[in-house]
């Protein structure tokens, strides 16, 4: 009687890590010889702009209005509602990359904030943000 041979179901790996070690050793071997790329950062020179200090619009508990152009050394100027877009425009004239920052007293009702944002983003003033205060721990 012959026996039947079974089937092996197990691969044999060895070949396999023989494979990998010599190309691990190829790689440690040619990674020296291969030149670093270099880099061309850009220089810092004349062309940059200084940054120009954002204009804050400052919200009041009472809803009054203040503009205050930190480029102007802190100037503070009290704008009514309807006037307000014409008073961004005037000081943006000198500086129009010049961003503009809301801040609001925290119990103001959020519906007044969202008017002076809508003011301004419908009268096509860029760059406008909400400045908030960061959590203290």
């Amino acid at each position: 009687m012959r026996r039947r041979r079974k089937a092996i179901a197990e691969i044999n790996v060895v070949p396999y890590i023989d494979v990998m070690l010599v190309l691990l050793i190829i790689f440690m071997v040619t990674s020296p010889l291969i030149p670093p790329g270099q880099i061309d950062l850009p220089s810092v020179g004349q062309t940059l702009n200084p940054t120009v200090a954002p204009l804050e619009v400052r919200i009041g508990r009472d809803s009054n209005i203040i503009l205050v152009d930190r480029q102007q050394g802190g100037r503070e100027q009290i704008v009514k509602p309807e006037n307000l877009l014409a008073a961004v425009r005037t000081i943006q004239a000198n500086h129009p990359e010049q961003a503009v920052v809301i801040s609001a007293d925290k119990s103001l009702r959020y519906e007044d904030v969202l008017r002076v944002l809508d003011t301004l983003q419908k009268g096509q003033i860029k760059r406008v943000g909400l400045l908030a205060k960061p959590a203290s721990n």
